[in-house]
């Protein structure tokens, strides 16, 4: 049973999929590693400490040579992929919405292609969710980032030559990211408001210490759909929110916007004219940049200034904080291979009834067969 390990092609990612760490509990269950020469490089990773855990390092025909299963970061491009052997898994990102194409491509080549960002909000795949354990790292860096740019302090600070206030900091979008920004906000001294279409954060935006700032007596508060994710909000709740934020972000020293839909663009959340309103100086960090971003004019992989305001739209932010999110995504890939191996065959076996196998395998025997690409 052997598991491959790449080297991420992509631009500018630096996380690696499986660390020292997993290569060790891996081979412990009985597994065979091989990783890509210069896989961990990026994110402080020598391939050194892989072969003291038992793994080989080699090229990248090396590490495919007889693999059964494929770990990734992001989906590798199928033409990288040559010499797989058909019928092997390959457990990453995979963006399917956003490449649909390439979905294709891996069933033309026979690859079982296995989206991890598709994992259930089960509580049993909590410990496998690549969307929480990378959001969690995003909404922290969001707010360093914000503190970068900002020419203030956060904290109020009393001093002899007179007070500093303390920092106004405003997060949209109360998901695993927004949490942490709140958390990583307060922590900083900033005053912290939150808000978000589900009424139910509300107490999670109170718990933090944050002030909750929401829309009431209005269709569409509730804005949950299946599994926890926010749905698109109703006309009536789009108006009426856009009056209340309108009027406190005009207040705010910083932004950051959080939401996103899945396999939808990012929903807008601010415009021009609201930019317009915030103080010279004031930052917005979009962390949905790179699926359309909730802000009017935020540019992906740029930071730009309208209206005397910094857009900070930083690419894959979990990739900032490379050493950490790579421990964490290596986790989350160990935790979901490792709950269905199977002793008596060596190796996981993912039973097509199973919750988990229908909702992230995309790609079976040539053919596409996840109900999200195809319905």
């Amino acid at each position: 049973m052997k598991i491959a390990v790449l080297k991420e092609d992509a631009a500018g990612e630096r996380r690696v999929s499986a660390t020292p760490e997993t290569v060790k509990k891996f081979i412990a269950l009985g597994a065979t590693l091989a990783v890509e020469s210069g896989a961990g490089g990026d994110a402080s990773i020598a391939d050194a400490d892989y072969a003291a855990m038992g793994a080989s390092v080699g090229t990248r025909g090396e590490t495919l040579k007889d693999a059964d299963i494929v770990l990734g970061v992001q989906g590798p491009s199928p033409a990288s992929l040559k010499g797989v052997k058909p019928g092997a898994w390959l457990v990453a990102g995979l963006n399917p919405f956003g490449e649909r194409a390439r979905v294709d491509d891996y069933a033309k080549a026979g690859v079982e292609a296995l989206a991890m960002e598709f994992m259930p909000r089960i509580t049993r795949a909590q410990s496998m969710d690549i969307l929480s354990s990378q959001s969690n790292l995003s909404g922290y860096k969001a707010v360093l980032d914000a503190a970068a740019e900002y020419g203030r302090a956060f904290p109020m600070m009393m001093t002899a030559a007179g007070t500093v206030s303390a920092a106004k900091l405003f997060v949209m979008g109360v998901g695993v990211a927004g949490l942490q920004a709140i958390a990583t906000g307060r922590r900083l001294g900033a005053q912290v408001s939150a808000t978000d279409v589900r009424s139910a954060t509300k107490e999670q935006i109170l718990s933090l210490g944050a002030k909750p700032i929401f829309v009431e007596n209005v269709a569409g508060i509730e804005g949950e759909g299946s599994g926890g994710y926010a749905t698109e909000m109703s006309p009536e709740y789009q108006k009426a929110q856009a009056e209340l934020v309108s009027a406190h972000i005009a207040k705010q020293d910083i932004v950051i916007t959080t939401a996103l839909i899945p396999g939808r663009p990012a929903p807008r959340l601010i415009s021009d004219a609201q930019i317009a309103t915030m103080k010279p100086g004031s930052v917005i960090v979009d962390l949905a940049v790179e699926q359309g971003g909730n802000v009017e004019g935020a540019v992906a992989g740029e930071i730009v200034v309208k209206h005397g305001v910094k857009i900070v739209g930083h690419r894959n932010v979990p990739s900032r904080l490379a050493a950490d999110s790579s421990a964490l995504f290596a986790r989350n890939l160990f935790n979901f291979l490792s709950a269905f191996w199977d002793k008596e065959a060596g190796r996981p076996v993912l039973p097509d009834e199973d919750e988990i196998t229908q909702a992230i395998r995309l790609t079976k025997d040539g053919a596409v067969v996840n109900q999200r690409l195809l319905g």
